[in-house]
């Protein structure tokens, strides 16, 4: 005898049947709750799903560890420092930049506004560097990047000073007897 709370339809389930029609009455909730058909949670609480504290999981993440290098970065751009860092980067690449023999007979001494200075040994190699120039302009670009350094400046080596002694009576000099 069946009561008022009793609501028989059809033969009595058991085992994997009941399990199966269970799982049939839960997919059928859920399409009424979430009708898109999309996975997340579709009818959840918005103030519930704000509170919700979201992890990592295994991806790349902004709040993992980041390698110092990157954080460097992050913190050059920031401050406006990208131009000066490239910068020391020729000084610090010299020799890989413009090759060793040329590296050992000719030294960069500043670089302002894309004008790159260049203190050569002697003067032969000064007018190497000279004749030199673009292509070493162009091998500089390929290590640092274009537009780092924009001219080159090259420097022979300073003249010998006549100068000697706190006690120096100005006039020519020994150069007045040479001829």
């Amino acid at each position: 005898m069946a009561t008022d709370g009793d609501q028989h339809t059809g033969p009595e389930l058991r085992g994997s049947d009941l399990a199966r029609a269970a799982l049939a009455a839960a997919r059928e909730v859920a399409k009424t709750r979430n009708p898109t058909g999309r996975k997340g949670v579709a009818g959840a609480l918005p103030s519930r799903s704000r509170r919700r504290r979201r992890w990592s999981g295994a991806g790349a993440d902004d709040r993992d560890p980041q390698p110092l290098g990157r954080l460097a970065s992050r913190v050059a751009t920031a401050r406006g420092w990208n131009e000066r860092l490239v910068g020391g980067q020729v000084f610090g690449k010299w020799a890989e930049l413009v090759g060793e023999e040329v590296a050992e007979h000719a030294k960069p001494v500043t670089l302002k506004e894309g004008e790159l200075t260049v203190a050569a040994s002697s003067t032969a190699w000064a007018t190497q560097l000279r004749l030199l120039q673009r292509q070493l302009i162009a091998k500089i670009a390929r290590g640092v990047g274009n537009g780092v350094v924009t001219k080159l400046k090259v420097q022979g080596p300073a003249a010998p000073s006549w100068r000697k002694g706190p006690r120096h009576v100005s006039g020519r000099g020994p150069r007045d007897t040479y001829g």
